[in-house]
């Protein structure tokens, strides 16, 4: 029988309450299709900041390094200053963890969810790989005359060819994998001539050398968004960096039904990768059994893929698309129909 080692973190607010949930998916799935699931729970986090005034030790990292997935509920505390646990945890692992894809699946479920007119699952359909390690996270820049009125303040965006092309080279093969074989670059082209110039020529160059079976092409980041309200279907597989990625993530989720739904991971194809639900800890819902879980476990079955158990994978979204189109009357917090543990429940029982 074969053992898969997942440390979680179930994080701040909600974050514990819809990891639960998961991991209660994942067992019942693990048992069907005979393997073995061993969950390390780690408490990185606002309360432990609060309560020892250490974000993420040294050693924690090294340790993490030990397993090939993390499963992460959500990080964000409204006692913790802004920036703190998100730079401190978060940008920290991806950084140091090297997880440079970040991927975020965007498809809709049942209609009932999107705000798009006329807009049906055969139409929401696509990939978003976004560049995880580099652009305008890297945190280089400064201040000059801070606090004054000659205040300067300086944010680099940094572009290296290894981190460039080795994205687009993931993305090309998330592209060769599906039915369109289509990968679109989303850029600035016309403004950010120095970044997008780079990306540009490697995306044609890497793809005239080696992909040669994947359709390219190009789109303005603000048309890109104007897109996929207007015609998200014309999209399959979408490379960008890691900003103009952060940004339409946030659309793609809401036209897939909103974060309730969205789930995304933290790739190192060849390290350590986190699955997380991208939407936050949502603190005001804490504690009530309220929240959405099914962005959790579909983090979950985005975790099983990447370790090679894709039939459970699919089993799980299969159950998840069941329990979406039979059960769920919205899938916002508190408007569910149904408590976090009964959704939990409900796509546990379709296995």
């Amino acid at each position: 029988m074969k053992n898969y080692d997942i440390a979680v973190i179930g994080g701040d607010g909600t974050g514990p309450e819809v990891i639960r949930e998961a991991i209660k998916v994942l067992e019942v799935v693990a048992a069907k299709h005979k393997f073995k699931l061993n969950f390390t729970h780690y408490d990185f986090g606002g309360t432990r900041y609060l309560q020892t005034g250490e974000v993420l030790p040294d050693s924690a990292v090294e340790e993490l390094k030990k397993f090939p997935v993390i499963l992460l509920g959500a990080i964000g505390h409204p006692e913790v200053k802004p920036g703190i646990l998100e730079k401190g945890i978060l940008l920290r692992l991806r950084f140091e963890l090297e997880q440079f894809i970040n991927l975020r699946p965007v498809k809709l479920y049942d209609e009932r969810f999107c705000p798009l007119k006329d807009k049906r699952p055969e139409h929401i359909d696509f990939v978003v790989v976004r560049e995880n390690n580099e652009g305008l996270y890297t945190g280089s820049g400064g201040f000059v005359f801070k606090g004054t009125p000659h205040e300067v303040a300086i944010q680099e965006s940094v572009n290296t060819r290894r981190g460039v092309e080795r994205c687009l080279r993931y993305a090309f093969e998330v592209a060769r994998k599906r039915k369109n074989k289509r990968l679109t670059l989303c850029g600035k082209t016309n403004v950010l001539t120095y970044a997008f110039d780079l990306w540009e020529r490697a995306f044609n160059e890497v793809g005239e050398k080696d992909y040669k079976d994947v359709k390219r092409d190009y789109a303005h980041v603000d048309a890109t968004t104007m897109w996929f309200v207007k015609n998200p279907e014309w999209f399959d597989v979408i490379v960008t960096d890691n900003m103009f990625g952060d940004i339409i993530t946030d659309l793609g989720a809401m036209i897939q039904g909103g974060m309730g739904i969205a789930a995304g991971g933290n790739i190192n194809p060849e390290g350590t990768s986190m699955f997380e639900p991208i939407g936050g800890s949502a603190p005001k819902y804490a504690g009530k059994n309220v929240i959405n879980p099914l962005a959790a476990i579909c983090a979950g079955q985005m975790l099983l893929d990447f370790v090679g158990e894709t039939k459970a994978a699919e089993a799980i979204e299969k159950a998840v698309i069941k329990v979406v189109r039979g059960k769920i009357e919205s899938l916002a917090a508190g408007k569910m129909g149904y408590s976090t543990t009964q959704v939990g429940d409900m796509v546990a029982g379709m296995f």
